[in-house]
Formats: structure tokens, C-alpha cells, sequence
């Protein structure tokens, strides 16, 4: 049997050098039991059977992830975590609510006008797991799309940069309406 793993991989970036270090064990637990949050959510049932796949899965998914979990140290637990994680959620899912219907109003236009462009967007957020998080937020909301991220910058492509839109304020809108929300649960 293998012994425990280190509690850093070689290959971490630098931004987690200043961050605490959890156990393996910890990261392990916390995503098995988040994978299994998701499994629930998704199966919609509190059968027996059910919940036994669920946490054999969950289980399952959690050791062939175990060397990427370093991840997980930027997430703040707290109390008050499911609340956060609420108000990111209906935050996302309104700026995906109206992502979509702006995106269906183009397609069914009769003139469809784009002016496409990509743009950097600034963020606040200093973990791998935030910039990630919120790219990935970026990149699910129609009109948008996450091209790169270096250091402190995300390179987004935005459907339709209108006419005299000042970049500078419509990109920072373009992040902000996520970034607040992740700052609560994300170093």
C-alpha cells in the first residue's frame, strides 16, 4: 500500500506558496462529499441505492483527482459557505437567464449585428481556483468566451462590443457580477 501523499506537489503554482496547506485527507473528504452534493443534486432521490452508487463514485472520483486537490486550499469554509455559494449560483444563473435570451434575440433578428472583439478583464482574484472559477462563469454565459488567463488578466471574446461602449467599464462588468460573489467562498 501507498504511503500518505505530500501535502504540496512539486508543480504547484506560486500563488499557493503563501496559502495554509491542508492534509490530503482533508482535500480528499472535501471532494468526495462535494462530488456526492452533486451526484444528489442530480439523481433527485433519497433512495438507499442510489446514495450507496453515489458515495462509491464519489469516493471513486475523489482518489484519481487526489494529486490535483491542492486546488482546494483556496476555498474558504465557513458557516455561512452554502449561503455564498446560493447567492453565486442565482447570480449566475440570472446572468445566464439573460446571456441567453440576448444571444437568442441576435440569432432570431433579421439582421444580425455583431461587432465581435476580445478584450482584457482585470480581476481581484489572486487563487488558481478563483481565476479558474470565474473564467469558467465568463466563458458559460453566451456572448462570452475566456480565451487566456495571465496572472492578474483574462482575456475575454465578447460578442458584441458596440460603438462607442466604453471598454473599460463594460469589461469590468463583465467580471464583477462573478468576482464579488467568488470573493466570498475564495481566497
Amino acid at each position: 500500500m501507498q504511503g500518505p501523499l505530500p501535502d504540496s506537489s512539486p508543480a504547484a503554482p506560486s500563488t499557493h506558496a503563501a496559502l495554509p496547506r491542508r492534509h490530503w485527507s482533508y482535500r480528499f473528504l472535501l471532494a468526495a462529499a462535494g462530488v456526492f452534493v452533486v451526484w444528489m443534486l442530480l439523481a433527485g432521490s433519497l433512495n438507499p441505492q442510489e446514495m450507496a452508487v453515489g458515495a462509491a463514485v464519489s469516493l471513486a472520483v475523489a482518489a484519481l483527482s487526489l494529486r490535483h486537490l491542492v486546488l482546494l486550499d483556496d476555498l474558504v469554509l465557513s458557516p455561512l459557505l452554502p449561503l455564498h455559494l446560493a447567492r453565486y449560483f442565482a447570480t449566475f444563473f440570472t446572468a445566464l437567464i439573460h446571456a441567453n435570451l440576448d444571444v437568442a434575440r441576435r440569432v432570431t433578428a433579421p439582421r444580425v449585428r455583431i461587432d465581435p472583439a476580445v478584450v482584457e478583464v482585470h480581476t481581484d482574484l489572486h487563487s488558481d481556483l478563483g481565476k479558474l472559477w470565474l473564467a469558467n462563469s465568463i466563458t458559460l454565459t453566451p456572448g462570452t468566451l475566456s480565451v487566456d488567463v495571465k496572472d492578474q488578466t483574462l482575456l475575454v471574446h465578447w460578442i458584441d462590443v458596440s460603438p462607442g461602449t466604453n471598454l473599460e467599464v463594460a469589461t469590468r462588468e463583465i467580471a464583477a457580477r462573478f468576482e464579488a460573489r467568488l470573493k466570498e467562498f475564495l481566497r
